[in-house]
Order: C-alpha cells, then sequence, then structure tokens
C-alpha cells in the first residue's frame, strides 16, 4: 500500500473512531497517483482524503431549463423548471399571522413567499449569458481588472446632473457601481466608463441608463434582449 494511500486510511480512522471499527474496511481511492494529492482542506490534515470527500461525486449532474415558473399550491409556493421538476418550495402560514400565535413570526406570510419564489425563478436570468454583450478585452494593463470585463460608458453630463439618482437607484437594485476613472471622447461628447463583474448587472446597467457597450476601445450597438428583466426606479422626485 502507497504512503498516500496508508496514511489516508489511518488518518480517516482516527476522525471517524468506533464507527470504522463496527463497520469493517472502508474503500479508498489513491488520488495520489492521480495528481490530487495537493488539495486539501480543514475537515482532514490528508489532502487525498479531503478530496475524496469533497470533490468527488459519481451522481450523473442533471441540468433545469428555463423558464422556471412559479405556481401556488395549497401550502405555499413551488418553483419548477421546464420540465416540470420541483427545484424548491416555500411555505406559508397566513392564519399564524391572523391569529399573532407565540411564534408566527418564523413563519412567511402568502406575500412574503411569493416573493422569495420569484427571486428564485430570476437564478436562470442571472446566470444567462448572452454572446452579443462581449467582454472588453483590452490588452492595456493596470486601469482596469481583469474580474470585470464587462464596461459601459454614460455620458458625462448626465452623470453629473443625476449622480445622486444613479448611485440610488442601482443601490435598490443591488446592481454595482464603479467607476474606473476612465473618460473617452467621442465628438465633442464625453464619456464616463464603469465596470462590471457580471455581465447580468453591465446589462441592465446600460439599459436603464441608455448607456454605451465597449469592445476593446469602440461602442458597439447589440439589441437589447427580449426577456431583460428592468431595473425598478425610485419613487420620489428627482428619481430615474
Amino acid at each position: 500500500m502507497c504512503e498516500g494511500r496508508s496514511a489516508c486510511r489511518h488518518g480517516t480512522r482516527r476522525l471517524l473512531g468506533p464507527w470504522l471499527r463496527r463497520a469493517g474496511p472502508f474503500p479508498f481511492v489513491d488520488f495520489v497517483r492521480a495528481g490530487r494529492s495537493q488539495l486539501s482542506s480543514r475537515l482532514t490534515s490528508f489532502p487525498s482524503c479531503s478530496y475524496f470527500v469533497l470533490m468527488e461525486s459519481r451522481d450523473e449532474k442533471r441540468r433545469f431549463p428555463p423558464p422556471w415558473p412559479v405556481e401556488r399550491t395549497q401550502h405555499g409556493y413551488v418553483v419548477k423548471d421546464a420540465n416540470g421538476v420541483v427545484l424548491a418550495s416555500i411555505y406559508c402560514r397566513d392564519d399564524l399571522h391572523a391569529a399573532q400565535f407565540d411564534d408566527y413570526r418564523k413563519h412567511l406570510t402568502s406575500d412574503e413567499a411569493r416573493r422569495i419564489a420569484k427571486a428564485i425563478a430570476r437564478i436562470p436570468d442571472f446566470l444567462q449569458v448572452h454572446p452579443e454583450f462581449v467582454e472588453r478585452r483590452v490588452k492595456r494593463i493596470g486601469r482596469w481588472r481583469a474580474s470585470h470585463p464587462y464596461h459601459v460608458a454614460l455620458q458625462n453630463s448626465y452623470v453629473q446632473e443625476n449622480y445622486d439618482a444613479i448611485a440610488a437607484c442601482c443601490r435598490y437594485n443591488n446592481v454595482p457601481f464603479d467607476a474606473t476613472g476612465e473618460k473617452i471622447e467621442r465628438g465633442y461628447i464625453r464619456w464616463c466608463v464603469y465596470e462590471f463583474e457580471r455581465q447580468f448587472d453591465a446589462i441592465r446597467f446600460w439599459d436603464k441608463f441608455e448607456g454605451r457597450w465597449i469592445e476593446s476601445d469602440e461602442f458597439i450597438f447589440p439589441a437589447r434582449p427580449v426577456d431583460l428583466p428592468r431595473m425598478k426606479s425610485l419613487r420620489y422626485k428627482g428619481s430615474i
């Protein structure tokens, strides 16, 4: 037996103790020879054992295609995928809230359950990739972060006039509002550049404030996605 497998076996026996003595020999896979011995975690001090416990899976990965409709049930709401697979069940108890029993705050109202179900149903929107909205792919290094590859430009005059409203709207919709500090001149118009980690956030920002999508050093004009949810506006004077 190789040293890696022996260490993994003895380490697990120390962790699991009497259970292993009752259960008999425990099967192990030699991950040392597979080049995975460097992967480890805080759960154990033996890399190959950690990899086996945390990362290995023999189950086939299923996919859950959108759309994810929300349906009302007798006890709450369910979220399903396009094939009818139930992805989430959110229960509610309006009766407990109406009577205000001692533990009624531990249960959701029907409105709260509906809003949570709607939020879960939007997960595919956050993960969907629109190939026409490309990364900027700049060659210069320093000003731009590789972790935030999507860039949108807004007119400098528009930002100066509406900065507080733009920032408030972005906070309200949980959309980042991070300026790169870069200014782009196009004709007689100056543009401010904003960077985004997620394509979904960048597209919503571009759509809400009528920005310009940037590829390399040029503006491009992709079509608005049909099912793109719009950023919500704040309801006060001067909001956008």
